[in-house]
C-alpha cells in the first residue's frame, strides 16, 4: 500500500534538511509533491525510497533524473 510522507518524515527518512530537499526538487534530483488535501502535499514513500536507493547506489545526477522522470511518468499512468 503506498504511503505519502509529509515533509518532515521526508527529510528524515533522506537525511537532507528543507533548502536542499526543495534545491533538489528543482533540479529534478527528487520527485514533486502530490496535493493530499487543499493545504497539504507529501511525496510517495516509494519514490523517495527509489531516490535514496539510487544515491547509496551511486547513480549519477543524469541517471537520478532519469528515474525521476520515470517515477513521475508513473503517476500519470496510474492515474489514468
Amino acid at each position: 500500500m503506498a504511503t505519502i510522507w509529509r515533509l518532515p518524515q521526508a527529510l528524515s527518512e533522506s537525511g537532507k534538511t528543507r533548502s536542499p530537499w526543495y534545491q533538489d526538487i528543482q533540479r529534478g534530483l527528487m520527485t514533486r509533491a502530490v496535493k493530499i488535501s487543499r493545504r497539504a502535499a507529501g511525496w510517495p514513500s516509494e519514490e523517495v525510497r527509489a531516490v535514496i536507493a539510487a544515491r547509496i547506489a551511486g547513480r549519477t545526477e543524469a541517471e537520478i533524473r532519469a528515474l525521476v522522470d520515470r517515477l513521475h511518468a508513473k503517476r500519470l499512468e496510474a492515474a489514468q
